[in-house]
């Protein structure tokens, strides 16, 4: 593709730059050789820019000068992507229905379906058109599931749950497993509440590799339009995820949690049950959150506080050591 092309679909402008120059693929900045596309969203990565051998960098506006050839974009980051999807094409699948498939009679499942090898779809499950499910993807009865749903394989969606459309379920995903709700009987004996209600993906929603949305023992747990959950993510029963929002790889959301609207929750954050996240709260990875975090919040450690206010915790933390062989020098001169 000419470099001239390329722009004029990603938009943006050129520097320094030949509009006749061949772009053959796009790499990551210290992979990138000549004829590749590459991208710096942060200023501190100037170093790696200046060195890389690609022959174009996509960067933001307001990236210092640089004499390579640049592609100046207000989101690079999104730039990219879209490069990305110019050179490279997921495997076209052509619908149908494999052999070793088992879908009863009741189900209903849209136009231009593709199903793969040992597919289960279960008594009264309805699915969309133009969806695509993958080998040993299982559809238990019940299940409501909107048009160009895509399932990787051994994906799972339980008995009576509700997708909507343009939902990507990635490998090893379970839509709707029992939330974890027991009580203890006269004897002491953990007894198993039977969690009657769905587990509901608004339209938009992609959940990747081994995440888990648990349904409800009542009601329903629910994840808003356009969210995505990470790998290996746990949200629990009755749960409720607003939209947009992302859950980043291992956060688990504890039973009955409200999550606002274009929240993130980095790496490995935990929320306690029956917490409230408001809008657009960002927590960094590995916080912890016991209580309820106001709207447009910025959020760290355990117990979650102010970002600020952490940080200036941590640098405390780190001269403990030094402040602590300071306090027992000034005793000593003390006589205390």
């Amino acid at each position: 593709m000419k470099l001239h092309e390329l722009a004029q679909r990603l938009g943006g402008r050129l520097e320094n730059a030949s509009a006749d120059l061949d772009i053959t693929g796009v790499a990551g900045i210290e992979e990138a050789s000549a004829g590749h596309a590459t991208f710096v969203a942060n200023p501190k990565y100037a170093a790696a820019a200046r060195s890389t051998a690609a022959s174009l960098i996509i960067v933001g506006n307001d990236f210092p000068a640089l004499q390579r050839p640049l592609l100046r974009h207000e989101n690079p980051y999104l730039a990219f992507a879209h490069a990305i999807e110019f050179f490279y094409s997921m495997p076209k699948r052509q619908p149908g229905i494999h052999k070793t498939a088992v879908i009863d009679a009741s189900a209903k499942i849209g136009k231009a379906a593709c199903i793969g090898p040992y597919v289960v779809i279960e008594q009264g499950a309805e699915i969309g058109d133009n969806c695509t499910l993958l080998a040993h993807v299982v559809i238990y009865s019940g299940a409501r599931i909107g048009d160009n749903f895509f399932a990787h394989a051994h994906a799972v969606v339980r008995e009576n749950c509700v997708l909507g459309d343009n939902v990507i379920l990635q490998n090893g995903v379970v839509i709707g497993a029992d939330g974890f709700g027991f009580a203890k009987d006269g004897k002491g004996e953990w007894h198993k509440i039977v969690q009657s209600g769905p587990a509901v993906l608004e339209d938009d929603v992609e959940v990747q590799a081994n995440a888990c949305v648990d349904r409800a023992s009542i009601g329903e747990t629910r994840v808003g339009r356009g969210s995505k959950i990470d790998n290996l993510v746990q949200v629990g029963h009755g749960s409720k995820v607003g939209q947009r929002t992302l859950l980043c790889a291992q956060v688990g959301l504890a039973g009955s949690t409200q999550v606002g609207n274009d929240v993130i929750l980095a790496g490995q954050v935990g929320v306690a049950g029956h917490c409230s996240i408001g809008d657009g709260v960002i927590a960094t990875a590995q916080s912890g959150i016991p209580n309820d975090v106001a709207a447009g919040k910025v959020v760290s450690g355990y117990p979650a506080i102010e970002n600020r206010q952490w940080l200036r915790a941590v640098a405390v933390f780190n001269r403990l050591p030094e402040l602590a062989r300071s306090l027992r020098a000034s005793s000593r001169g003390t006589g205390a």
